[in-house]
């Protein structure tokens, strides 16, 4: 029996071990990386959404000073496979992803030539003498005109630009809805959005010729499938080829595909034998990293006269851009509306379609949250416009049709299975801690004296740490749902733990040193934690979809406990003791009830220096490093309620955030500063989301949004104070009973504020079914109001 680690660490608010280097400007990032020789290079991009390349006229480009290469796509026929997002779904079409446009262009923005030079500004000098002889084609922008039947479709070899459609069913979805006695219904929008990370798109790739081998640094959330990606384009062996994320400035889950740029830089360094770099500025960042949402949705809820849910039904087109994205296909962002969409209701009657749909504008792909925010916002929405009706307090009607304790674990509509979660726990919560009642008084004294205030309620459940049960990914053949830690203690005593993930600033570092210390019986800064490195361990895939607390975390805890037996296995032969008397505490092994000891490293000498200390027979099983895989099938639920009360003034119609109040339940928390930290960013970025922020394009696919100045994210003046509660209840399927929450704050913040809106305006009779809510969209609604009266 060995003897039980004393929690201390795992549910303290410790301090991020990362930010010593990364606040004093000691971070490395890819373009902190320095190599000898190091070519740079500039991408020419399409001015047109969508046209035919006659010809590319590269001579004038080719003779400028400091250039040494000009490619256009037939420069790499034969030397780059093309690679495809596959899926097992039903009548998928998958599209190629190619470095760079072969022939014809598909959105304003696509590669079409790339420059090498010794520096970056003579690339980009050069990039501007490419002449290129276009034939305009028809766009498609708007994505339900380009499903229609009769429209052409835009990639050749496809008789349709639908790349995916699928039907949910549960129950009689139409019989009950001819039952209920309130049906509302509405077509809802929101709109397209730009991720913003704060350190734009980077690669590097250094070849070794000696070895033939080849590495990339790259500001990605996923090295392990960008390096098993590379293995395919470049037809080289995974042993030769490494890919590295180090300090990685944000992703929110657009650095988790693989993009154009890091084939290109990998294919010329193997071909000049010299570092190659690329690193975006913001105006390629705005028009070419993936973008979020872009989801129509026209839904309809039914329910009794007592306010009890009976039938949902809807119909949802996600307008995914161009292309299909490597691994998560075109059916990720829409298909997850459609999945989540029921929420955390009893719901016993769902139908949806749902259609992703090609367009020439640059593709979409996941962005925090993951078709939740679009699901929660309709669902939200949808449920507050039913309480109107019944004349029903919107907490009220949530409380009525919550997935009840006794109902878990609970399929809904769309197949998906919430085990236990706080669903009612968090709105009673998140209700006490606003002060609700005493909010809707200040509400009637604010009408009372002409102001818009209005209060909004959003609640969400989601999926978090997925499993291999449930791919992030629908129908995708790679496997996203496991994760491997490999834990060694060296002959000096100290403690490395080698992960898959690759933090790009969750604080991994911190959270998996803590679980590792607490399991180890040692300080969290006795812990190294190395990860985003694919040479360190043999299958990796990154950090995604609020999985790494849950699935990291499980791999650390049994890799951990293993290790830790065979830690007390040495120490009780070496203090001539039994197991269970061993106590390990701070990195200091003594016998329970005696003054007998020995520290960490005395015991690592012993096993691994000093061959007369230990048996051969029992030294043979004390390899201090233990490597245990988790898969936790089908992952946990977690669930929040966020609760917005916004002032709106009538003569601008901006809009102002005066509260926000959270109350979540991840699980059992590892550390509750980080988590607090993670819940700010994500509510700040749903507010972007529910006010301010959208990728315009025009009627011809160009987009009027490409810089900070006309794309608008929230600043500190747009974010108010965001007070955080916690439930904390331990996930009844994980080991450490961990939930993820990374993605939560995106996922409630949009359909709270737009609830909160709706409520704020409910004298004008104005629906709030569109996001983001501009003050010139919201002008334009209330005059529409007011010329309907």
């Amino acid at each position: 029996m060995v003897s039980e680690a004393r929690p201390k660490n795992v549910g303290a608010r410790v301090q991020r071990v990362e930010d010593p280097r990364l606040l004093t400007g000691n971070g490395r990032y890819v373009d902190d990386i320095k190599l000898h020789g190091t070519l740079h290079v500039a991408v020419l991009r399409s001015d047109y959404a969508h046209a035919r390349i006659l010809e590319v006229d590269t001579a004038e480009a080719a003779r400028m000073p400091g250039v040494v290469g000009v490619f256009t796509a037939k420069d790499f026929h034969g030397e780059i496979k093309p690679i495809y997002a596959t899926s097992n779904m039903k009548n998928y079409h998958a599209t190629p992803l190619k470095p760079l446009a072969d022939g014809i262009v598909h959105y304003s923005g696509q590669p079409i030539a790339v420059v090498v030079a010794d520096d970056r500004y003579l690339a980009e000098d050069a990039v501007g003498s490419i002449a290129v002889d276009f034939q305009q084609l028809d766009e498609l922008v708007d994505a339900e005109a380009a499903a229609a039947e009769d429209t052409v479709p835009m990639h050749a070899g496809l008789a349709t630009n639908v790349l995916v459609a699928r039907k949910f069913s549960k129950g009689e979805a139409d019989e009950a809805m001819e039952r209920a006695s309130v049906r509302v219904k509405e077509r809802f929008r929101m709109r397209r959005k730009s991720p913003v990370a704060l350190e734009n798109r980077s690669y590097l790739a250094d070849f070794d010729k000696g070895r033939n081998a080849l590495t990339l640094y790259s500001s990605t959330q996923v090295p392990g499938i960008i390096r098993d990606a590379l293995v395919e384009v470049l037809d080289m062996p995974g042993s030769k080829i490494r890919v590295v994320a180090p300090d990685v400035g944000g992703g929110f889950g657009s650095k988790s595909s693989l993009y154009p740029e890091e084939v290109l830089v990998c294919v010329l360094a193997r071909r000049f034998g010299q570092p190659v770099k690329w690193v975006s500025d913001r105006l390629e960042d705005l028009i070419s990293t993936n973008q979020a949402f872009d989801e129509l949705v026209d839904a309809e809820l039914g329910l009794d006269g007592e306010g009890n849910l009976l039938a949902l039904r809807a119909e949802i087109i996600g307008d995914v851009g161009a292309f299909s994205i490597y691994p998560w296909t075109a059916a990720l962002e829409p298909m997850q509306v459609a999945g989540f969409l029921p929420g955390p209701y009893r719901l016993e009657n769902y139908s949806a379609s749902v259609r992703a749909v090609s367009t020439n504008k640059p593709p979409t792909g996941p962005y925090r949250g993951v078709g939740r925010p679009a699901a929660t916002f309709v669902m939200e929405r949808l449920m507050d416009m039913a309480a109107k009706q019944l004349s029903m307090d919107p907490r009220d009607i949530r409380r009525r049709n919550f997935v009840r304790g006794e109902d878990f674990p609970y399929k809904i509509g769309s197949g998906i299975v919430w085990d236990r979660s706080g669903f009612t726990e968090c709105l009673e919560l998140a209700c006490e801690k606003a002060g609700y009642d005493e909010l809707r008084r200040i509400q009637v004294a604010a009408r009372a004296a002409g102001r818009w205030f209005g209060i909004g309620i959003a609640s969400y459940a989601e999926l978090t740490g997925i499993g291999s049960r449930m791919s992030a990914a629908p129908g995708m053949p790679i496997n996203t749902g496991t994760e491997t830690a490999e834990i060694q203690i060296d002959s000096s005593g100290s403690i490395t733990a080698t992960f898959g993930i690759a933090s790009h600033g969750q604080g991994l570092e911190t959270t998996l040193a803590q679980v590792i210390a607490d399991e180890l019986g040692v300080r969290v800064e006795d812990v190294e934690i190395v990860h985003g490195d694919t040479a360190t361990i043999a299958h990796s895939t990154g950090t995604y979809a609020s999985r790494s607390a849950v699935i990291a975390g499980g791999a650390a805890t049994l890799s951990a406990r293993a290790l830790r037996e065979k830690v007390v296995e040495a120490a009780a032969f070496l203090l001539e003791a039994d197991a269970e008397d061993i106590e390990i505490h701070e990195g200091l092994i003594h016998v329970s009830g005696t003054n007998r000891k020995m520290d960490l490293p005395e015991l690592a000498h012993a096993v691994y220096s000093e061959m007369g200390r230990i048996p051969i027979e029992i030294r043979e099983n004390l390899d201090l490093r233990a490597s245990k895989f988790y898969d936790p099938v089908f992952g946990t639920t977690s669930s929040a309620t966020h609760i917005a009360a916004v002032d709106i003034d009538p003569q601008t119609y901006f809009v102002t955030v005066k509260r926000f109040v959270v109350a979540e339940d991840c699980g059992r928390m590892i550390n509750p500063l980080i988590v607090d930290g993670q819940v700010h960013g994500g509510v700040a970025q749903g507010i972007g989301a529910a006010l301010l922020e959208e990728v315009v394009h025009d009627e011809t696919g160009q987009i009027l949004t490409a810089s900070l100045v006309d794309y608008v994210v929230p600043s500190a003046c747009e974010v108010p104070k965001i007070e955080v509660f916690h439930l904390e209840s331990e996930a009844p399927s994980t080991v450490g009973g961990y939930r993820g929450m990374g993605e939560g704050g995106t996922i409630g913040a949009p359909a709270a504020i737009a609830n909160a809106i709706a409520d704020a305006v409910s004298h004008l009779n104005i629906d709030i079914c569109e996001l983001p809510v501009t003050p010139d969209r919201l002008f334009r609604l209330v005059r529409a109001a007011n010329d309907a009266s």
